[in-house]
């Protein structure tokens, strides 16, 4: 049997994700005390926390859920689980174990679909090399799944989202578009091939991490997800540096491109480009549509002190000084 998640919720995704203006409202509440064992918590928008846990090993968590976002429920365990994971590989760490996170409108949508969106984030997790290992769930008004993942690294592998240097070059490994194709699919305007494009690049593991980590030469990594390239990368520069782009550099999947000429796009779309436009020059046409397209299970953006270190990877730019991204 057939199921359409879609019918079940307002949003999607990483589309559904609270806005970078507000989150920053709502963090300012928590009360810190000091541990000198946290190595990295939200103060810095770091993709996962860090924590020393002596002998050289650092443990690296995160948390990621959302709504659905494809209308199949084993696709949609499938990318919420390798959405959620990519936050280790961010970090350049190695995934360990994951806790699932489950909310079912038990009432309107039968347990089977529950279990083949376990069932598809089981198989990502087998994929990444780790287990389900536990969980928690609840019976709530809209489907919404995720996973609550853990993972180990060195010091001399740790990533940082804020470490880039003047003069690095900044690279992709997925191309942009996947918000607009995402929200394509709930408006029902998606073609069989953009769907197929959408699961191939939201299924597939940021695991070119851990070998980006290893790699001396680079110097920052994060991955591209619910505030789009120019807001991950706007928390990339710190607020003290800037980026020069190459627009015809910056690789974008066709049919996202033609979705959004027909001005269809995720919602916060519109609040990623004001999180960013006071800060970027050039953002002046329809590219905004797609520069500030909220990822789901996007790719990883990392700078490095030479382009093109890895052929998985398109270079689209360079750090510079100023504090601005410049669009070319």
């Amino acid at each position: 049997m057939s199921y359409n998640l879609l019918e079940f919720s307002k949003g999607g995704g990483c589309g559904c994700k609270i806005e970078p203006g507000k989150l920053g409202n709502i963090l300012s509440a928590i009360s810190q005390q000091a541990d000198s064992r946290i190595l990295v918590d939200f103060t810095s928008s770091d993709d996962a926390s860090v924590i020393d846990i002596g002998n050289g090993q650092l443990l690296v968590q995160t948390v990621d859920f959302f709504l659905p976002v494809v209308k199949d429920p084993y696709d949609f365990g499938r990318i919420a689980a390798a959405n959620a994971i990519s936050d280790i590989y961010a970090m350049g760490a190695q995934p360990l174990t994951a806790l699932s996170i489950l909310g079912w409108p038990v009432e309107k949508l039968p347990l089977e679909a529950a279990a083949e969106v376990i069932k598809g984030a089981s198989e990502i997790c087998r994929l990444a090399g780790i287990n389900i290992s536990g969980g928690h769930s609840v019976d709530s008004s809209e489907p919404l799944f995720g996973l609550s993942v853990s993972g180990i690294s060195s010091k001399s592998s740790l990533r940082l989202n804020n470490s880039c240097q003047i003069g690095d070059y900044i690279s992709i490994t997925k191309p942009l578009g996947l918000g607009l194709l995402a929200n394509a699919v709930k408006m029902d305007v998606i073609s069989e091939s953009g769907y197929e494009l959408l699961i191939q690049y939201a299924t597939q593991l940021n695991s070119i991490g851990l070998e980006l980590a290893k790699d001396n030469r680079v110097t920052a990594m994060t991955d591209i997800t619910g505030f789009g390239l120019l807001g991950h990368l706007k928390e990339m520069l710190g607020g003290n540096k800037g980026a020069d782009l190459n627009l015809t550099a910056i690789p974008v999947i066709e049919e996202a491109k033609d979705i959004a000429s027909k001005m269809i796009y995720p919602n916060i779309t519109t609040s990623n480009y004001n999180y960013v436009n006071s800060i970027t020059d050039g953002l002046n046409g329809i590219e905004f549509l797609w520069l500030c397209d909220p990822q789901t299970s996007g790719g990883l953006m990392f700078t490095a002190t030479e382009p093109n270190i890895i052929s998985e990877a398109w270079t689209i730019g360079r750090v510079c000084e100023g504090g601005r991204i410049l669009l070319r």
